[in-house]
């Protein structure tokens, strides 16, 4: 009888953390996560990439399963291309944090994503995409942004960091929203109470495999909370240094095959 895997489940980010700084996938961390499919483990991603976003990505994977995007708001079948759940940010309640956050910082520039599996990224004048090679339609003014219903809003500053943008956007806006902080210039509201462990525990559960036997790797603090669910943590060796403070192993880079590395580790065998 085949030994039982160490983790049934492998929830992994993508973006600095799967990915390459090119959005490819190594061989070996292909290999390594074929090596995981045969030992009968699942691999979950888990992103803060939307839906739409994601679907290339998981064709090249060979993914036809369940994956979670938008930050946890919504729970994909890529196998049937569609939402299984998904939570909305309401559109007024967003105008209104964008407000609480102008109000002390002055002008940030907004993107937004829809929600749905053909949603748009639409961005104001002034935003510029973080990850260039991410799909977007530029609006020509901010009222725009909220044409059709949202799963987040993405914020950048002239002149603020990332991390004083998070902690601004928290203090000001309090329980209207989530405030995440995902990746170089990306600081992300999204519905309040939504996290990535919110949609990877859906997955999880749809999948029969509970957090004890549940394997996250990740490299910002919005993977904070699924560090928290699963039962194991493993941050990238550039990871943010609040996720790196609650992680339990800290792995080589994106570009050095860090994922690979452990899961060799943890399924010596095929």
């Amino acid at each position: 009888m085949a030994p039982t895997p160490a983790y049934a489940l492998i929830a992994t980010d993508l973006d600095g953390t799967l990915l390459r700084g090119d959005d490819t996938v190594s061989d070996r961390s292909l290999a390594a996560l074929a090596r995981v499919a045969r030992a009968g483990a699942r691999h979950l991603v888990v992103t803060g990439r939307p839906a739409p976003r994601v679907r290339p990505l998981l064709a090249d994977l060979g993914c036809t399963g369940l994956a979670v995007c938008g930050q946890g708001a919504q729970v994909y079948d890529a196998g049937t291309d569609r939402l299984l759940w998904s939570v909305r940010l309401d559109r007024e309640l967003a105008e209104t944090a964008l407000g609480k956050i102008e109000a002390e910082v002055g002008q940030v520039y907004a993107a937004v994503d829809q929600d749905g599996v053909d949603g748009l990224t639409l961005i104001e004048p002034g935003y510029r995409m973080p990850h260039p090679t991410l799909p977007a339609v530029r609006v020509g003014r901010r009222d725009d942004l909220w044409a059709k219903p949202i799963s987040k809003v993405l914020l950048r500053h002239a002149t603020l960091s990332d991390d004083e943008l998070a902690a601004v956007a928290r203090a000001a806006v309090g329980s209207l929203a989530t405030v995440t902080m995902s990746g170089p210039g990306t600081v992300e509201l999204q519905p309040g109470g939504v996290t990535k462990a919110t949609g990877l525990a859906l997955a999880a559960e749809r999948l029969g495999i509970g957090a004890d036997r549940a394997i996250a790797f990740g490299d910002m603090p919005n993977d904070i909370p699924m560090f928290d669910w699963a039962a194991r943590g493993v941050a990238m060796a550039d990871a943010h240094p609040e996720l790196k403070a609650v992680a339990d192993e800290v792995t080589l880079s994106n570009e050095d095959d860090g994922i690979a590395v452990v899961l060799e580790r943890l399924f010596p065998t095929d």
